[in-house]
């Protein structure tokens, strides 16, 4: 089912929301050559108690694996949900993906970027490229009567011509009081069909795109998605409310 918020609800929305966007932008600047991933999540949790908020991601638990980081923190190859750890140095050179989920007074914020540190390949400088303009496309499709399909064929139509591999098994969905809503929202899809939008929906639009295929790989900590050809990976993420003219960002610092 999908919830609509109520004005109260939305409130307490962009207060998580703002409260995540102000993390990621905090961590963002720790991201330099030397740092360990480990460090980066530690920072995180000293940041969301700064921004008055705790991490939903510390102590999620799907399949019965319990995920033991406060943020997902992914380089190069790692596509989501990368945890931290303290012999994963960052390199000039590489991709680091931060997926900062929070909650704030029971509501969720959600967001996520790619940071290319220093002098990176021009091939994966233009991924990270298309895959933010990717995500500012699918927003740009969102208005009341419009359906989850013309997210995704947006977000589709800036990745696919350029040849990179949009990933399936992971997608874009409903937030609220739980990370995880419905509906859920593909980066590949035909426009005018699935779920029809309505004032009062919030959504997070996630782009997830390998520079080769996009098929994954499971790493043995079950949680750590990586390509399966080894190339690099990019993601942006916002929430976004659904209103009677259009999208709000929701997770502007």
């Amino acid at each position: 089912m999908i919830n609509l918020k109520s004005e109260e609800e939305v409130s307490r929305m962009r207060a998580a929301c703002v409260a995540a966007a102000r993390v990621l932008r905090d961590l963002s600047a720790l991201v330099v050559p030397g740092v360990s991933t480990a460090a980066l999540d530690s920072a995180a949790r000293g940041l969301m108690l700064r921004h008055g908020c705790e991490s939903a991601c510390y102590g999620y638990v799907v399949g019965g694996l319990t995920y033991p980081g406060h943020i997902c923190v992914s380089v190069n190859d790692e596509v989501v949900h990368g945890i931290g750890a303290p012999q994963r140095i960052i390199q000039e050179g590489d991709l680091v993906s931060l997926d900062v989920v929070v909650r704030r007074d029971g509501y969720i914020g959600d967001n996520a970027c790619t940071i290319a540190v220093g002098k990176v390949d021009p091939e994966a400088k233009a991924l990270c490229t298309a895959a933010e303009k990717a995500l500012h496309a699918g927003i740009a499709a969102v208005r009341p009567g419009n359906r989850v399909g013309d997210i995704s064929a947006a977000v589709q139509g800036i990745l696919a011509p350029l040849g990179y591999g949009i990933v399936r098994d992971f997608v874009g969905h409903g937030v609220g009081k739980k990370m995880h809503e419905e509906p859920q929202i593909p980066n590949f899809g035909k426009a005018g069909t699935g779920s029809k939008l309505l004032a009062g929906m919030c959504l997070a639009i996630e782009p997830m795109v390998n520079l080769g295929t996009h098929k994954i790989v499971m790493g043995a900590d079950g949680w750590t998605a990586r390509t399966a050809d080894g190339k690099v990976s990019a993601h942006f993420e916002h929430t976004i409310l659904v209103t009677e003219t259009g999208a709000e960002i929701l997770t502007l610092p």
